[in-house]
């Protein structure tokens, strides 16, 4: 087994520092002697070196997970080693979570998948192999012109299993994706496929692995948690048939129960469905946005309750019961000054209607992109109204002027719409706690306060912009770039996700458009 120093002589910038046999202690003397920048580097290096060792690790994972499938039995590797499943011995060995163990087996076996089983799948799924007689259709010998080509292309997911060996995803980020975007529809049975129905697949596995494509690009500035968010509602807007049937099943496991513990205190479990998720996250996210990092307020009386809220000593769980508390007592009638603040709580949904007037099958909500089905969309415009907001492919709405210092409501409205949340190199602060950002000086630049010439950012990244010497500008409506004071720089690209709803990426075949795919 490798010693500490063993594995800190693979970090280049602790390379030579620690003698043989010193351990954590000594590591972290140095670590404390070392510059800023070098204190990051070494961060850095070890990630990498850990990014490296986890590739390892899961390949191992899904060796065992193939080596331990029920069909196996007792003799499998997981059960002949007393353990249930191939996830409880990944547990046991790594010490790592549950959940942990078993998306390694999940990434593991899903870089084992050559993606061959799409193909040539149907002759063993109809409980064949090498002597089985050929399934209708087929040639002799089981497979069509050129299957054995499509199969060389690998699966659908063919580009994550790349990033992920060369280091450019994590596991957690492959798997992020990998279930985000799920399995594209089925058309048929493999086996039985005409040819016109395998080059329809091939349409449908070109398109999968293209949004995979963009959302690996995307993962170095996302956190995982959106990253799965963003996949997810891809996935939505390629399949919008897909899309309302997942959206419906999810609806009807909403629940809401009570219960007593041992010392008679009754607790309450709740399983939301998609728009109730989206209304509660909205309801706490306005009452609770100081204490969250929300924008700065420039009404006194505002500011004075921000305040009064920030040293409020209940914890935000007690402020959080306090308010669903308060909105069931006043019900319909509730106060939302009074309750929530300036912002009245609330669900603020985008959907794109093209040039012939179309709205779009899928719609997604301005904070989280969280997708609904169109006729939930238009449900709540005939409840609330809407705001239309002409946009080009790229999210970007009509110029005002520079008769506004100020970004007018509308104008805020619309760089929420095109930008989605914060857009910060890698922060996922939603578009509500966004504040409007003039990248040119008023004065020096002679700034005008268009569409264009604005981007949203979340407060904590406003205030570190205007603090720490960071510009961000544009190229007339190419990438905003953020510059730091020591020359850095990053390409703030829009997110995945809007880009396909806007119409920025090639949309996918007219068939799947149309919602000829089943839910998968």
């Amino acid at each position: 087994m490798a010693t500490f120093t063993d594995v800190a002589a693979l970090i280049p910038t602790l390379r030579g520092q620690l003698a043989g046999g010193e351990g954590t202690e000594d590591a972290q003397a140095s670590l404390m002697a070392m510059a800023d920048a070098d204190v990051v580097k070494v961060l850095q290096e070890a990630s990498d070196l850990v990014t490296q060792a986890e590739q390892i690790q899961v390949v191992a994972a899904g060796v065992i997970a193939a080596r331990s499938t029920r069909d196996r039995g007792h003799s499998g590797l997981s059960q002949s080693r007393g353990h249930r499943s191939a996830a409880a011995l990944i547990q046991n060995v790594t010490g790592s979570t549950k959940a942990d163990a078993n998306r390694k087996a999940r990434v593991g076996e899903a870089l084992l998948d050559d993606g061959r089983s799409e193909w040539f799948g149907g002759a063993d799924a109809a409980g064949g192999g090498a002597d089985a007689a050929p399934l209708d259709g087929l040639p002799a010998n089981g497979l069509h012109p050129g299957d054995e080509e499509r199969a060389a292309r690998g699966p659908w997911f063919q580009p994550l299993n790349h990033a992920l060996r060369g280091g450019t995803l994590t596991s957690a980020q492959f798997d992020a994706i990998r279930r985000g975007l799920g399995e594209p529809p089925a058309i048929d049975g493999v086996g039985a496929m005409s040819e016109a129905s395998r080059e329809a697949w091939e349409e449908i596995r070109v398109t999968w692995a293209q949004a995979a494509e963009h959302l690996v690009a995307e993962a170095a500035v996302r956190t995982v948690e959106e990253l799965l968010q963003q996949a997810r509602t891809v996935r939505d807007l390629l399949d919008p048939e897909g899309a309302e049937a997942r959206y419906l099943a999810r609806f009807e496991k909403r629940s809401f129960r009570t219960y007593r513990d041992q010392d008679g205190q009754k607790h309450a479990s709740m399983a939301l469905d998609d728009e109730g998720d989206l209304f509660v996250e909205t309801m706490l996210s306005a009452a609770l946005r100081p204490r969250r990092g929300g924008p700065r307020f420039v009404d006194s009386d505002e500011e004075e309750r921000a305040a009064s809220l920030v040293d409020d000593t209940r914890t935000n769980d007690q402020l959080a019961y306090d308010l669903i508390m308060d909105v069931l007592r006043a019900g319909t009638l509730a106060d939302a000054k009074n309750v929530f603040g300036t912002r009245q709580a609330g669900v603020r949904l985008v959907q794109i209607v093209d040039a012939d007037g179309h709205p779009a099958a899928v719609a997604h909500s301005e904070d989280h992109s969280m997708s609904v089905p169109k006729a939930v969309a238009e449900q709540r415009m005939c409840e609330s109204g809407f705001v239309p907001v002409t946009i080009d492919t790229f999210g970007n709405p009509l110029d005002v002027g520079r008769e506004q210092r100020l970004f007018t409501p509308k104008q805020r409205i619309a760089l929420a719409v095109r930008d989605g949340g914060c857009r910060w190199h890698g922060c996922d602060r939603p578009a509500s706690y966004g504040e409007a950002h003039h990248i040119d000086e008023w004065e020096r630049d002679h700034g005008r306060t268009d569409i264009d010439r604005g981007i949203l950012l979340c407060r904590y990244h406003h205030m570190t912009l205007h603090n720490g010497k960071w510009r961000i500008t544009r190229d007339g409506k190419d990438d905003f770039i953020l510059r730091s004071s020591s020359g850095e720089t990053f390409a703030l690209r829009p997110r995945t996700v809007l880009s396909y709803a806007f119409g920025g990426i090639d949309p996918p075949p007219a068939r799947f458009r149309a919602g000829a795919g089943n839910a998968a």
